[in-house]
């Protein structure tokens, strides 16, 4: 590990947001590279933040971020291979053939971390995301790298009907093993978007290239990515850091736009959020959010104060008892 403060550079983000290019080992694709980019709060602190986006996405949460700061850490977010700052020309967008290959930038990122005097992390993933570093909890249970886990509408099923969901699924990815690069539609309705960007109906601004309205295709390689980690998530239950898994208390399903995709998950399936959040063994506490979006960070004000204060409650009770930041 090779990367050293001085390779940060100023992000897009600004406001005090910095980037560090990760090259990572050549794929099937050739090139590749994931981009950390951080934002330290104002405090000598050895807290920290590591945080993973979802599919169809890429860090724009600037007041997630601030908010960490405020509250002692530093912040960190990662902006996975073939996703937003990372993505390359010869690259389709979002495609892995299997979750393990997060594995050398989430090592590599959460190494970066800890050399910069941080030893106390939690991770924290968004929808996809959150199904990543739950996998990867399960599949590093005494790394001394990460200390906690917030999964924010973590990707634990696929949001089908269940035949779908126990024939379909599998024979899409029996024969993704085969013909990984057989595109589907795998995407979600463009309203979810319109519930957020600021030249729809939301209040936020980000790249509409990194994170479109319209779904791109996904491959079949990645809807067998996507089964297999949900599956050794479901035979490998046990998370041995404190975990707190959080998600909305109703999903929409409707193809046209109302102001109700401001106040549920239009992209998964709640129930299935909460079936399976209740069956990972460890020190785990679920949170239902009150109308919250499917990035609950990105819901309405009153809505995502609510969020704030439960996760960081959370975190009060877990790991801040004996700890303090030393102002500069």
């Amino acid at each position: 590990m090779d990367n050293k403060t001085e390779d940060y550079h100023p992000d897009i983000l600004g406001d005090g947001f910095k980037k560090l290019n990760l090259k990572l080992t050549d794929d099937y694709e050739g090139d590749v590279i994931a981009t950390l980019i951080r934002r330290n709060t104002t405090n000598i602190s050895e807290r920290a933040i590591l945080y993973v986006h979802g599919f169809n996405d890429y860090f724009f949460q600037k007041e997630l971020a601030i908010k960490f700061n405020e509250h002692g850490y530093n912040f960190y977010a990662l902006d996975l291979r073939k996703y937003g700052r990372s993505y390359l020309n010869h690259q389709k967008f979002n495609n892995v053939l299997s979750l393990l290959e997060y594995d050398e930038e989430l090592d590599l990122s959460l190494k970066i971390i800890k050399a910069e005097n941080n030893h106390k992390v939690i991770l924290m993933g968004h929808s996809t995301g959150g199904l990543i570093l739950t996998n990867y909890a399960i599949n590093h249970l005494q790394s001394n790298l990460f200390q906690g886990l917030i999964c924010n509408s973590p990707f634990y099923d696929f949001n089908l009907n269940d035949l779908a969901k126990t024939v379909g699924i599998p024979i899409l990815s029996f024969i993704g093993n085969y013909f990984p690069n057989i595109p589907v539609t795998g995407g979600f309705t463009k309203c979810y978007g319109y519930s957020l960007h600021k030249e729809k109906y939301g209040e936020w601004d980000y790249s509409l290239a990194w994170k479109p309205h319209d779904i791109p295709k996904v491959n079949l390689g990645f809807i067998r990515a996507i089964h297999n980690a949900q599956k050794n998530m479901r035979q490998n239950s046990t998370i041995t850091v404190p975990t707190l898994i959080m998600y909305s208390s109703t999903s929409i399903s409707e193809h046209h736009w109302s102001e109700k995709f401001k106040e549920a998950d239009a992209v998964l399936n709640v129930h299935d959020i909460n079936t399976y959040a209740k069956k990972i063994n460890g020190d785990v506490k679920v949170q239902v959010i009150e109308c919250g979006m499917h990035d609950l960070v990105l819901s309405k004000k009153t809505v995502r104060e609510q969020v704030y204060k439960h996760m960081f409650d959370w975190i009060n009770n877990n790991f801040n008892k004996s700890q303090k930041s030393v102002s500069k």
